[in-house]
């Protein structure tokens, strides 16, 4: 009876702890590898982080084509437009003090998390407050992050709860034709 009893707390103690949301973190030299549908094409992309003098850079990798992508200090704390640059242009591609790369600014961040919506590139995207069944899933484990939608389109994002580094993990839906989903984080 006392290893019955056992039996039933171990379960339940580990399904207590497999069921909490995976929370990804960014340290240097973190590899995150997405999947790219992009206007069609579906396409594997590499980005190694590199965090130095407040600035993170995020070393591109897709299909042959490399290049360094720069956030600035001030993006990453108040920026309010997303760049989707491929990377095709510069070996060093430095964004505008306003641009965040597969992420969306500190600040950004914390509207959401005040106000359930944020602003960004002129649309406002707000918090989906139903339970979401379709949300990212790394190795298995559901990450916890915040599900918003676009009020102009329907633009669907879901941002890690991280308020240093708030990544996008999906983006479906985007007029653009360009969507993303995290898949795999490697730290080195």
């Amino acid at each position: 009876m006392k290893n019955t009893i056992l039996t039933i707390l171990f379960c339940g103690i580990f399904q207590m702890v497999t069921a909490q949301n995976y929370i990804p973190t960014i340290k240097n030299n973190t590899e995150l590898h997405y999947i790219c549908k992009l206007h069609g094409q579906t396409r594997t992309l590499t980005l190694t982080t590199k965090i130095a003098y407040d600035k993170l850079v995020f070393d591109l990798d897709t299909r042959g084509v490399k290049s360094s992508i720069v956030i600035l200090p001030e993006a990453l704390k108040n920026g309010t437009e997303l760049s989707y640059n491929q990377g095709e242009f510069a070996p060093v591609l430095n964004l505008k003090p306003t641009e965040t790369f597969f992420m969306i600014s500190q600040s950004a961040y914390q509207d959401l998390l005040k106000n359930d919506k944020f602003i960004y590139n002129n649309t406002t995207y707000v918090l989906d407050k139903n339970e979401d069944k379709n949300g990212a899933v790394i190795d298995g484990k559901s990450i916890d992050a915040l599900h918003v939608i676009a009020q102009i389109d329907e633009t669907e994002m879901w941002i890690v709860k991280n308020p240093e580094y708030p990544l996008i993990c999906k983006i479906t839906k985007n007029p653009l034709g360009i969507n993303w989903t995290l898949v795999k984080i490697v730290d080195k």
